[in-house]
């Protein structure tokens, strides 16, 4: 017989897991609007506005009673940010930090502006009223239309009236300085006055009291 060979079972290898090889999760792309900003991205602006002109205006309200005045500081401070973006230094600083830095700058200009404001209405309700610099402008009308009238009178009925109305002069004062006699000079008067009465009622001048300042007797 011949020699066999036991042909046993060859051994067979453990079978071992597979394990799947896991990547690293890829970070989330870097924010890169501040350097967008700063570089003058018009985009970036308003998206910037977009994301933080809610706490700005926080800011603002906070301190301001007038909605108003929040409102334009909110919009002050991006301009002047937009304005200033060279200044913005992503290094030191996050934008919205930046951002809320000028909107508090703003704000404490508004509220000396509305300090300065308050002191200016003050002042000026203190100050008494203003006299009268010239005369009434219904005394200077009255005052033209009979120097016209008087122009169209004979020399010495004008020059009466003129002593009379102009100088206030009373009669007796008229008569001492033109050396002519007081009843003269009553009758040249009253005879202007006739005149110009005439005249008013020829041009259609509404009846009415004398002109303030005409001469009357006296």
């Amino acid at each position: 017989m011949t020699a066999g060979v036991t042909v046993g079972h060859a051994p067979r290898k453990a079978n071992r897991p597979v394990t799947a090889v896991q990547q690293e999760p890829e970070p989330p792309p870097q924010d890169d609007l501040a350097e967008r900003f700063r570089a003058g991205d018009e985009a970036a602006l308003r998206q910037a506005y977009d994301r933080y002109g809610r706490a700005v205006l926080h800011l603002a309200t906070s301190t301001l009673a007038n909605r108003s005045d929040a409102e334009d500081v909110t919009q002050a401070t991006f301009v002047a940010a937009w304005l200033g973006r060279d200044t913005f230094d992503p290094t030191r600083g996050s934008l919205i930090g930046w951002l809320l830095g000028i909107g508090r700058r703003k704000v404490v200009d508004r509220l000396r502006a509305s300090a300065r404001e308050t002191r200016v209405v003050e002042t000026v309700r203190q100050l008494p009223d203003p006299a009268p610099t010239g005369p009434d402008p219904d005394t200077v009308v009255d005052r033209l239309v009979v120097a016209d009238e008087l122009a169209r009178l004979p020399d010495e009925q004008r020059r009466m009236l003129e002593l009379a109305f102009y100088d206030d002069l009373t009669h007796q004062q008229i008569a001492t300085v033109t050396g002519v006699p007081l009843g003269t000079v009553k009758s040249h008067i009253r005879r202007g006055m006739a005149s110009l009465k005439r005249r008013w009622e020829v041009d259609g001048a509404a009846p009415g009291p004398r002109p303030a300042g005409l001469p009357g007797a006296r």
